[in-house]
């Protein structure tokens, strides 16, 4: 049944979700702008937009993800909110390494409160029958995120720069967790869990008593963690764009931006309705549903490394964010579907630990190592070669793990009933 409160609720919380993945992609989006005006190397790049941010996001988020089992969730966000985007906006006033890197700090500690929190509160609001979808509609912003980011660096960014984008886009974020503040929290399902405020200790004793319990668990937070080694080395898309393909940097940003924006919303909607479909219908568990997707991608997995001219290359950009849409609702209704009602932000906090720390930092780093070796010794096509590299890596390891994560998922989610309810 249609409920027109906790649908404007999830219409909200995407909304900030977009917001959290446009100060998180900006620095990819404004690569071709940033590096040459703060003379960054590609390593220094590589760090920003990966360890830098997502060490103090990702330890953070397993922070705050116990904080969201046992206290205000909707003050939460809000705070975070607040902070992120008031250091985004210092962002604006860089000049060098140094100075982006410290408010990138305190961004991630900011960002840190939104996914584990709003996950939470989503599983209370919307139960598990129809958590694909909300997650899947709340997963919208990253997508949505990524081309709105493109579309100012494309569209903004020659008229007011990187820097007024930042200003601007902070400024925005500031009002709405300010908002953010004013709504009130959900029931939760697990009243009893709730009063007893466990420590921090406690709760992470939980998380891994759980994780021992549960191999599907465990497989479905690896296929996610090597999918953003993947995500880590695109951070460098734009700059292969223009420097591999000799395209216009802010065309491609403002056609790479429609196109994230456009396929990536059809897949974030794609995957968690279908996925919740297809576990109704057929009791097919979601990550085959997204083994299926994979490897009906596969063959369109390289097109956009063909001629800029051609349609393929358009075709297998849009096949990319297409993919990216489709990936988390369905990834983050299983963890909640396996896991108990009390432990729902810790696990999530959990999983994005192993999803940027273990995955998306790595990834921008290596890749950045790798390309400024590659550019000092004088190879062909460097950052064609990572990327396309970074990709086959994802493609032999994925579906295999995606496959045993359903093998185990019904014998697992059985099992995890019974011993922790």
């Amino acid at each position: 049944m249609f409920n027109l409160r906790n649908t404007s609720f999830l219409l909200f919380v995407t909304i900030l979700n977009v917001i959290n993945f446009v100060d998180r992609q900006f620095l990819a989006s404004f690569a071709n702008f940033i590096i040459p005006d703060l003379q960054l190397t590609n390593t220094e790049f590589g760090l920003l937009t990966g360890v830098v941010f997502i060490f103090f996001y990702t330890v953070a988020g397993l922070f705050v993800g116990t904080l969201a089992d046992r206290y205000n969730r909707t003050k939460i966000i809000g705070a975070g909110v607040i902070i992120w985007s008031f250091f985004t906006a210092i962002s604006g006033f860089a000049k060098n390494f140094i100075t982006l890197a410290i408010p990138r700090l305190f961004i991630g500690i900011g960002e840190s409160a939104m996914t584990p929190t709003t996950i939470s509160i989503l599983a209370d609001r919307f139960g598990i029958k129809k958590l694909g979808f909300a997650a899947g509609f709340y997963y919208m912003g990253v997508p949505l995120g990524v081309g709105v980011s493109l579309i100012l660096a494309g569209y903004l960014g020659p008229v007011i720069g990187w820097r007024g984008c930042f200003y601007l886009i902070g400024s925005i974020g500031i009002v709405l967790g300010i908002a953010m503040l004013f709504i009130k929290d959900s029931p939760r399902q697990n009243q009893a869990n709730i009063k007893e405020k466990k420590s921090f200790a406690q709760m992470i004793s939980l998380l891994f008593k759980v994780l021992g319990s549960s191999k599907s668990l465990i497989l479905t937070i690896a296929a996610g963690t090597f999918y953003h080694l993947n995500l880590g080395a695109s951070v460098f898309d734009q700059v292969w764009a223009i420097q591999d393909k000799g395209l216009d940097r802010a065309a491609f940003a403002q056609a790479s931006g429609w196109i994230f924006t456009i396929f990536g919303v059809l897949g974030s909607v794609f995957g968690g309705t279908f996925s919740d479909w297809a576990l109704k219908k057929y009791n097919l568990p979601r990550t085959w549903f997204l083994l299926i997707l994979t490897l009906l991608s596969m063959p369109f997995a390289f097109t956009r490394y063909l001629d800029p001219d051609g349609t393929l290359f358009w075709v297998g950009i849009c096949v990319a964010a297409f993919g990216l849409g489709c990936f988390y609702g369905p990834v983050f209704a299983v963890i909640q579907e396996l896991v108990p009602s009390s432990i729902r932000g810790t696990i999530v906090g959990f999983n994005l630990v192993c999803l940027n720390l273990l995955g998306f930092v790595p990834g921008s780093i290596l890749a950045g190592v790798v390309l400024d070796n590659m550019l000092a010794s004088g190879a062909e096509l460097p950052y064609t070669q990572t990327l396309v590299a970074f990709s086959v890596m994802f493609l032999i390891l994925g579906p295999i793990l995606y496959y045993l994560a359903g093998k185990y998922y019904q014998s697992d989610k059985a099992a995890l009933e019974k011993k922790f309810g």
